[in-house]
């Protein structure tokens, strides 16, 4: 009775290990790496993405320029569990939801007035230190946007 009790409890630290190593992969300080980038026409440009533990949720803090140059920050705190999000700063989105795909993929889709403006995929390096970020978007005219962003974690 005692080695299956042990047994179940080391199975159970080894899983919150893994779950806690999963989410930690993403998180910290990533810088925008604009040569190895490919923006649409009209696509925002997020120089700086932070992603940071708020209690049980993930905090997500983006730092960029708008198509006029102007600068934007956001934040989003959430779970990634494909369900929406408040999101404020954003003047394109109010909800925001991410959803974990595996240990090295999120999928994310914004909304505005519960219409999506914006999906993508961020895919991150098997080392760690890269993270690339697909996004569609439709623009204010409804034109659709392809952005390409690579990332360097700080």
């Amino acid at each position: 009775m005692k080695a299956k009790l042990v047994v179940m409890m080391l199975a159970l630290c080894i899983a919150g290990v893994a779950v806690c190593f999963a989410q930690s992969s993403m998180m910290g300080t990533w810088k925008l790496n604009e040569a190895k980038s490919k923006f649409g026409a009209g696509a925002t440009k997020n120089s700086t993405v932070i992603y940071e533990a708020a209690g049980d949720d993930v905090k997500v803090t983006v730092e960029g320029t708008d198509t006029t140059g102007a600068t934007t920050h956001s934040d989003w705190t959430g779970k990634f569990d494909g369900k929406d999000y408040p999101v404020t700063g954003d003047s394109t989105s109010d909800t925001r939801s991410y959803k974990k795909v595996n240990d090295r993929t999120v999928t994310f889709t914004a909304k505005k007035d519960g219409k999506v403006t914006l999906t993508g995929r961020i895919v991150l390096s098997a080392d760690g230190k890269t993270r690339t970020v697909t996004t569609s978007a439709i623009n204010k005219e409804g034109a659709k946007i392809t952005s390409t962003a690579v990332y360097d974690k700080e």
